[in-house]
């Protein structure tokens, strides 16, 4: 910087020029930033199959990227886990929100690794914002004691838009997780209410958390969640609110002979306990191995699989053809045009997507 008082005509002054300020970057933070090498499909496969929970972590953000080269190596990846799959037992946990699903789950997995032993994953799903598309994925927060066990594996996974109260990938997590060696799938979902029902399809036992004073009979009976459980239990049934537990866990037992008997023969419990408390845990999961033992016994446990297997087949063509269609690059390039003619109004909604289709199709037959 130029100093005018350092010139002859100001005798006697002088100004040092200053000492020059360093760059706010770490000159040697380049020296100890390291690139991990991106891991091939086959030595993902490797990692899941020794348990390296790591490389499990990094397969199931594979899985769930909705980039289509990482799809295609996704694609490989569960298609080598698949025959190491299928060996645990998988539960499906939902509720309405503020139920204590996440509490819960810290006072099930404990109980359920302590009594039974194996390996625990805990898949919990949290809702995505329709405005911002971001989701906090915070329930492992509220599950400080099994967040610590070395036999446990929790993954938070955001919905991402899907419906019916998993995360769109969750399936596939759950054959990554039982190829990993995990026997013991717990899948906690968002918690919308009655029209919760995809993960029913996806576990071999559902179970709903309520709480006392949430509604009726009329309530209960009400077709929807209600009628895919396989056992009901009433939460924070402690000081005061025992005797609204108690009540309620009546009016619920009441709902149910409203319903048509199960297809597995199993008539679905309704029991009381205190997830913070850890009060009423035992019994609940003496009835949830109950159930399994009884289904199969009587052949309903693989029946139920292979229908799960069969509902996800078409699940699958449905998503591969949603993507297929908003991929096109004939449509991409027409799908703003026909927009703003529908937002102008110069074209109804329905006349929009039908030329759309049409398009698209047409696009195939070439």
């Amino acid at each position: 910087m130029e100093h005018p008082e350092n010139n002859a005509e100001f005798k006697g002054l002088s100004v040092n020029s200053g000492v020059e300020q360093p760059s706010i970057v770490n000159p040697y933070l380049k020296r100890f930033r390291r690139r991990h090498r991106e891991l091939s499909a086959a030595e993902m496969v490797e990692g899941i199959l020794k348990g390296d929970v790591t490389v499990l972590s990094q397969a199931v953000t594979l899985v769930e990227s909705v980039n289509p080269d990482h799809q295609a190596k996704a694609q490989e990846v569960i298609d080598k886990c698949l025959p190491h799959s299928g060996r645990s037992v998988r539960i499906g946990i939902s509720g309405v929100p503020g139920a204590g699903k996440s509490t819960s789950i810290d006072q099930f997995g404990i109980h359920v690794l302590s009594e039974h032993g194996g390996k625990l994953a805990v898949l919990a799903i949290d809702p995505s914002s329709e405005r911002t598309k971001g989701s906090i994925l915070g329930d492992k927060t509220r599950m400080e004691k099994l967040a610590q066990h070395p036999d446990s594996f929790i993954r938070p996974s955001p919905t991402a838009g899907s419906l019916g109260g998993v995360a769109r990938k969750t399936r596939e997590t759950i054959i990554l997780c039982e190829a990993a060696g995990f026997d013991k799938i717990f899948v906690e979902t968002v918690g919308v209410g009655q029209s919760e029902t995809a993960c029913h399809s996806m576990v071999d036992f559902f179970l709903l958390i309520q709480l006392a004073g949430t509604g009726d009979e009329l309530q209960g009976i009400k077709r929807g969640i209600m009628e895919i459980s396989d056992g009901i239990v009433i939460n924070k049934c402690d000081g005061e609110n025992v005797d609204k537990c108690h009540l309620a866990a009546r009016n619920f037992r009441n709902a149910l002979h409203f319903f048509p008997k199960p297809e597995s023969g199993w008539t679905p419990q309704v029991m009381c306990y205190s997830g913070f408390y850890g009060t009423g845990i035992k019994e609940i999961w003496d009835m949830v191995y109950g159930y399994i033992d009884f289904v199969k016994a009587n052949g309903y446990f693989d029946h139920r699989r292979n229908e799960q297997s069969k509902y996800w087949m078409y699940e699958t063509i449905n998503e591969h053809l949603r993507a297929s269609f908003y991929n096109n690059e004939s449509i991409r390039a027409r799908l703003a045009a026909e927009e703003r003619m529908v937002l102008a109004g110069g074209k109804t909604s329905f006349a929009a997507a039908g030329e759309l289709l049409d398009a698209y199709f047409e696009g195939l037959k070439k």
